[in-house]
Formats: C-alpha cells, structure tokens, sequence
C-alpha cells in the first residue's frame, strides 16, 4: 500500500506563493514611473502574443523561451500585472503576477509568481527569460512541451508521456468524475484537470517542494480548502514514477480519491480532520473496487490481530510524509474504515451530510462532535469505541 500513498489537497494544498518585491530591491536602483509603464506594456504586448499564438509578436517582445511549449494548451486567459522593477542600467528584473485561465476548466484566474529578467536595446525593452519568483512553483510549461488529451470530464496535461498514456489516464478520470458526482452529489463542476510530469522531480518542481516530501506518494490534488464557487480548478497532479507501477485498480482508486478531494473542496475547511477528508476520499476510491478491508487496510489488520486496536481516531499529525509508512498507512485506513463504518451503520447519505456539516463549523474545536450529535446521533467517545469494535470485526 506504500506505492498507493498520497497526499490531500486538503492539508497539502500547494498555493503559488506570489513574491511581492518593492519596487526599490537590492542590485539595482529605483525604477522610473516611464520605464515601469514601458515594461507593463511590453508584458501585455507579450500576454497578447501568448493568446494569439503569434510567434512573431512574441519574438518581437524578446526571447522565445517555453512559447512552443504552451501550443497544446487551451487558454481562456494570459496576462501579467508588474508589481516590482529594478533596473541597473540597460538591465533589468521585474517581478510580475501572472494570470491564466484554461479554457473550459478554470472559472478564475490562477496566479504564479514571475521573475522576467530584461535589456534595453535601441530604446526598447525586451524580456531575455522568463521564470517562476523564488518562492513560487514551477509551471508545467516550464519543464517541457505539453501535451493535451480531453476525456469526456477531464482535461489530461502532460510533459515527456505518450498520447497513449495520457489517454489512458484521461478514461480513468472519466470513470471517477461520475463516481464521485454519484456518492457525494452534483454541486460541484465535474470535470477534473490533471497533470502528469515527466518525473518525481519534476511532479516537486510543480508543488514547489523537496522531491524527498513526495517519494511513493501517487498523487496530490492541489486547491484552496473551502473554496469559493469563482476559484481556480484544482489540479490533480501525479507522480510518474509511483502511480505508474501501480495495477488498474490501484490507479483507478487514487484517481478516484484525489477526484473525491476535487468534489469536496468547498466544504473541507480548516474543521475538517484529515480522518474524515482522507477517509472520505478513500471511501469513494474503494467503492465497487471489489477491495475487501483486510486487502484495503493491511496494516491495520496486523494491528489488530496483535491486539493493538486504536484506542483514538487518527490525529492530523499522523499523516505526516516524513513520519513512519506503517503509521501513516494505518492512519489512512484508519479514516477510511471510521467512513466506512458511517456508511454501513448511518447509510450512505449521512456520511456526505455528516461531512459537510464539520466543515461548515466555524472552528475545529467541536466540529465533529456537533456534527456527530447533529448528524449521527451519537457522541465522540461512544463513536470511537464503536469504530474499535468494527475494527474488531472487521480486520480480526
């Protein structure tokens, strides 16, 4: 179960880290109000391009830098808004937002962080490259050409894979979206945008972090926990490396969950436990999967029959990468058999109501043992010793 490890959009949401410089900045000297607007304008002239595909124009902006990589790609938006400049005589480095939107998938914009590094020549400025601010994550045109394949409810984004791979993800996507639509209902968009690296270093490169955070994790789905209606969509982003040496099941079912984190989004606020979003996810992932919970939940079911039966329901903590896998796999299947339990014993329709109602508390503190006795009836601790019990049951 290692290979099938993954981590949440819900506590691992990676946000682009915009880096707001000053407009007076080390290495160089203030900027005039002319040479920000001259730069601004370029930056337009240069969006412009980007959405036309008109190579020309964009050559004529500067360097041609990852313009070919971006051909595949359907946008709906481009723009870049200056927010820092700092010239040391014909050079110069701005800092800038940019914006997009994919086309048929992102109802706003999302934002990445530059860094455009500039010269002067005859009077004008030209960009001579083009990359993510420190701080901020890569894109994935900046790790190669993209590649894109539509799928009945998805849009698959990939760079260095096959037509036939991308493919192949796409239909794993297109069975999950309606899957999910049909345990936890409609109110969401239903499609899903899903990107596929060239490697784990890559995948990092994406959520800005050590490639050491996310070895043998096989997926993260990136967003904003409790998102408004007008966000960006999320990103399911996979790990090559991990989720290609998993079967078709395996695949189908962390599809499926990260596609469970994508449905939930705007009710899975900092009250939610990641018991409950990560079981949640689980819950939807295994469902007609055929997958028994001595087969899902291995780990748990040597606790168990070594007589060491949660005496407590998995603590966020537990859920660190960094930690142990035993415990970490334990505390996914942990969540995942308190979901399942939900929906044997309360039914199906309780469950997605019994979550949405954690997250709409206004604060962790009693969130779950409101929505348990809102909800379900019962009381955290007699909820607990019920879950040791099925656990019992279950895996012994």
């Amino acid at each position: 179960m290692a290979g099938r490890r993954r981590a949440s959009g819900t506590r691992v949401v990676v946000a682009v880290c915009l880096l707001l410089i000053g407009l007076v900045g080390c290495g160089g000297r203030p900027a005039t109000d002319s040479a920000r607007a001259e730069v601004q304008s370029l930056l337009d002239r240069r969006a412009t391009a980007v959405l036309d595909r008109d190579e020309t124009a964009y050559l004529r902006t500067g360097a041609r830098g990852w313009f070919g990589n971006l051909r595949a790609m359907p946008l709906a938006d481009w723009s870049y808004r200056l927010t820092g400049l700092r010239r040391t005589g014909d050079t110069a480095v701005a800092d800038a937002e940019l914006r997009y939107r994919v086309r048929g998938y992102d109802r706003a914009p999302v934002r990445a962080g530059r860094t455009l590094r500039l010269a002067l020549s005859g009077g004008h400025w030209y960009v001579r490259s083009d990359k993510p601010a420190k701080g901020s994550a890569e894109q994935l045109w900046d790790q190669g050409e993209v590649a894109a394949v539509r799928g009945q409810d998805s849009l698959v984004l990939g760079v260095g894979q096959s037509e036939t791979q991308l493919r192949s993800y796409a239909r794993l996507a297109d069975h999950a979206v309606p899957a999910v639509a049909q345990a936890w209902g409609t109110e969401w968009a239903r499609h899903v945008v899903v990107l596929v690296p060239g490697s784990l270093s890559d995948m990092a490169g994406l959520l800005g972090a050590p490639e050491s955070s996310y070895r043998g994790i096989a997926a993260v789905t990136t967003g904003e926990t409790g998102a408004p209606a007008g966000a960006p969509a999320d990103r399911i982003i996979l790990n090559p490396d991990a989720y290609g040496v998993l079967g078709d099941t395996g695949k189908q079912v962390v599809l499926t969950h990260e596609t469970t984190h994508v449905a939930t989004r705007t009710h899975t606020t900092p009250s939610t436990p990641l018991w409950l979003s990560e079981g949640y996810a689980d819950w939807i992932g295994y469902l007609g999967s055929g997958r028994s919970p001595s087969q899902a939940a291995p780990e748990l079911r040597r606790a168990v029959a070594e007589g060491r039966v949660p005496g407590s329901l998995p603590l966020d903590a537990d859920f660190g990468f960094a930690g142990d896998a035993t415990e970490l796999a334990q505390a996914y299947e942990g969540g995942w058999m308190a979901c399942r339990m939900i929906a044997d014993r309360w039914g199906e329709v309780r469950l997605a109501e019994f979550y949405r109602a954690v997250g709409g508390h206004e604060r962790r503190a009693g969130a779950v043992e409101g929505a348990m006795k809102d909800v379900l009836g019962t009381s955290l601790e007699d909820f607990t010793a019920q879950w040791g019990e099925y656990l019992r049951a279950q895996l012994g």
